[in-house]
């Protein structure tokens, strides 16, 4: 287990009932980047990440 896999664990007891849009996902990820600009880069990883994920592998 990763040590990541405890935050993504609580998310998921946490609001894994709720539905959300990927517009309110993103905000949160622009506030959590606001107030922690030194994961500026992993946040747009996962943002880059998530946005391709339809992409087909060349």
């Amino acid at each position: 287990m990763y040590y990541t896999d405890r935050g993504i664990e609580e998310l998921e007891r946490r609001r894994g009932e709720e539905e959300v849009s990927l517009a309110w996902v993103a905000d949160q990820l622009r506030t959590f980047t606001d107030l922690n600009p030194e994961f500026e880069t992993a946040v747009d990883r996962l943002a880059t990440w998530l946005a391709r994920l339809d992409d087909d592998e060349d």
